[in-house]
Order: C-alpha cells, then sequence, then structure tokens
C-alpha cells in the first residue's frame, strides 16, 4: 500500500506529466478526487478534495490511462508497476 503523502501525490503528477498528461487543479464536482476531460490529455483534479482522495482519484486513473513507457525511467516505470499491483481500498 501507498504511503498518503504529499510525495506520494508529487510522484504520480510527475509519473502523469512524464507521459504528456497535463495535471490541472481546479473546482469540480465530480465524484473521484481526479478526472480524464473527454479523452484529452488533461487530468483534473478537484482542489477541495483531501489528499487521500486525491491520490486514489490519480491512482485509479494511472492505472488505466494508455502511457507510453518509454517515456519513463525506471524508477518511475517500476512505480506504474507498483500502482497496478497495488489493490486500491475506498
Amino acid at each position: 500500500m501507498l504511503n498518503i503523502t504529499n510525495h506520494t501525490l508529487e510522484k504520480l503528477e510527475m509519473l502523469l506529466r512524464t507521459t504528456g498528461y497535463k495535471v490541472r487543479y481546479e473546482k469540480g464536482n465530480f465524484k473521484t478526487g481526479a478526472c480524464l476531460l473527454l479523452n484529452s490529455k488533461i487530468v483534473v483534479v478537484n482542489k477541495f478534495s483531501g489528499l487521500e482522495s486525491k491520490i486514489l482519484g490519480l491512482i485509479e486513473l494511472a492505472r488505466t490511462l494508455e502511457m507510453d513507457l518509454s517515456l519513463l525511467d525506471e524508477k518511475q516505470a517500476a512505480f506504474l508497476h507498483q500502482l497496478k499491483q497495488t489493490t486500491l481500498e475506498f
């Protein structure tokens, strides 16, 4: 299980940015902490969600998005692999 810390949130943001996604923090009325805008490469994170909700939302998206793994360094590839192996508990 991942720690719910600002560092984890930053690692998730960097993973998404490295693979070409833009991460924006905005006011939102969506159920999760983050969402993908209509198949674009823009991820919107609800800035009013708690840290845990933001992290879980980004993890859920990172697990399902099509990412170019060749853009990732070893640490980021290992982190993504860890995310895909982690069972999320809501």
